[in-house]
């Protein structure tokens, strides 16, 4: 009798997050499973705004975990080193944490010698992606190293400054409450400029002279949009707000490079209905979602909300701003009006592109417990890692073929929901459940289900049933999302029907279908799913 070669015999896929099979504990006293080193700077990672304390953590031991993993791999493997810190900044959108690994990465290797691998020049140029980022990891260095700066990151920041500098990040970036002005990178890294773009040279020049001689600084006649902006910082505050209530203000404004931040400033009198109807038409998507509510309290017309409604919403407006989902949760709790609330709905699930339909019955299981409740997703926000796991569980069971969508902490009870529903809407059922007992809510919720995915910090409690996963027969998939990037995991991961994934994106359920199919899940920098 044929015992493994059957008609029903599948491969079973295998997850990056691999457990070492050593125990250890939870921060709550359960039995937890310790990650090799990449799985556990992989999750740390995906999920530390730096400097940022969670509910079992302080943000400094955070950190110096995070800079302790960087520096021991990027010696021992800094091919994958690289690639996650590339990945990290790139479509993980971690900005602060992968400017830190790069430096520490750089650090490491210098000390110890190593050559081998990705050269640190390149591994710092790959991080910075955004005008100002030169200035935050020179600023992050020196202050943790002091004021001598490796010839490899003064490289790595020239490559990323020929690249990143024009006339509008000159604008928007090179402020007077920046410790690093864009002159002074420019002296300290020596860049020369980018010989593919001959107005670069006048630029940097002008750079220079607005940090050293800011009253005869003058802009280069071949950036328009800086000669423009000179034009517009000229005229006298009291002719100012005629420009914006004019038929060409809105125009003008966009040629000078006139964010929404410098407007303010430069009339020197209120926001009002005028002044934001004439900077929304140049407003990124992102900095339109953030100020919803200025919107409505100044009293922008239907016509011009209908044209902000439609860029926010819009498929490939979201796509390019690479915002984490909860930020347009973040809106609609914040917006008072109801006119946004369907566009964030739509910008929410354009957001949430990559969660899959599955097959089958899923048992989705989301962490609201008060670890959850405490750890904010990050300093400039309110919402809490309880908020985002429950929009990731919604969105799943939403998509899913079949699902049955629990809330649990210490105490777990069903969140009702009609397929096709709201995603905010389904929000809007979730509590705050106390503890954490991941165990038995698995012991009470499962009931034959072709699969079980947790949302969760993974720090449950003590359970004389033992860890969560166990409570899923072995042939069952059981998908641990990690949203705090905890040392113990609640469960062994990376083979045998148990995987761990992590991070505030939705790219990780892409895995799901994957592993389902009985494929590999590799690294996202490994892969081109």
């Amino acid at each position: 009798m044929a015992r493994f070669n059957t008609k029903f015999t599948r491969p079973r896929g295998t997850s990056r997050v691999t457990s070492t099979g050593r125990t250890l504990r939870t921060f709550e006293g359960g039995r937890g499973f310790e990650r090799e080193e990449r799985s556990e700077l992989f999750l740390l990672a995906v999920a530390n705004f730096v400097s940022q304390q969670t509910f079992y953590e302080k943000g400094t031991d955070r950190d110096d975990r995070f800079a302790r993993l960087v520096r021991k791999l990027a010696v021992e493997d800094p091919q994958w080193t690289a690639g996650l810190l590339g990945w990290l900044r790139g479509e993980g959108n971690m900005r602060t944490a992968s400017l830190v690994g790069a430096a520490e990465y750089v650090k490491a290797r210098l000390d110890g010698g190593a050559t081998d691998g990705p050269s640190n020049r390149s591994v710092v140029a790959s991080v910075l992606q955004r005008p100002d980022e030169p200035g935050e990891l020179l600023g992050y260095w020196t202050s943790v190293y002091g004021r001598a700066l490796p010839k490899p990151v003064k490289r790595g920041v020239a490559d990323a400054v020929r690249r990143l500098y024009h006339g509008k990040s000159l604008l928007k970036y090179d402020t007077s409450g920046k410790g690093y002005r864009f002159g002074d990178i420019l002296n300290l890294v020596h860049a020369a400029p980018d010989a593919d773009k001959p107005w670069q040279g006048e630029l940097f020049q002008y750079a220079l002279d607005r940090r050293h001689n800011p009253e005869t600084a003058l802009p280069p006649a071949s950036s328009r949009v800086l000669v423009a902006h000179r034009e517009l910082m000229g005229l006298p505050v009291d002719e100012r707000r005629a420009v914006v209530t004019a038929p060409d203000g809105p125009a003008r404004l966009a040629e000078a490079g006139m964010t929404w931040e410098a407007l303010a400033g430069w009339l020197q009198g209120p926001m009002d209905k005028a002044a934001w109807e004439a900077v929304i038409p140049s407003m990124g998507a992102m900095a339109l979602v953030r100020n919803l509510r200025n919107f409505d309290e100044a009293g922008v017309s239907d016509e011009v909300a209908a044209a902000v409604a439609a860029k926010i919403s819009d498929p490939e407006q979201v796509r390019r701003s690479r915002q984490f989902p909860f930020r347009y949760l973040a809106a609609y709790q914040h917006a008072p009006s109801l006119r946004w609330a369907y566009p964030l709905e739509q910008a929410l699930a354009h957001s949430l592109s990559n969660v899959p339909e599955l097959p089958g019955r899923t048992l989705v299981l989301v962490d609201r417990s008060g670890s959850m409740f405490f750890s904010k997703m990050s300093d400039r926000s309110q919402l809490t890692r309880a908020d985002g796991a429950a929009v990731f569980g919604a969105a799943v069971a939403l998509r899913a073929a079949k699902a049955d969508l629990v809330q649990f902490g210490s105490t777990s009870a069903a969140v009702k929901f009609r397929r096709g529903e709201s995603v905010l809407k389904v929000l809007e059922r979730f509590g705050d459940l106390g503890g954490t007992d991941t165990t038995e809510a698995v012991r009470r919720f499962y009931r034959g289900h072709d699969r079980v995915l947790i949302v969760t910090d993974e720090q449950y409690t003590y359970s004389a049933h033992g860890d969560p996963t166990a409570q899923v027969p072995a042939d069952v998939p059981v998908y641990t999302w990690n949203l705090a990037g905890y040392r113990a995991g609640h469960g062994p991961s990376g083979a045998r029907n148990r995987h761990t994934f992590g991070g505030l994106s939705d790219a990780a359920f892409r895995m799901v279908p994957l592993l389902e199919r009985g494929r590999e899940a590799d690294w996202p920098w490994e892969t081109a799913v």
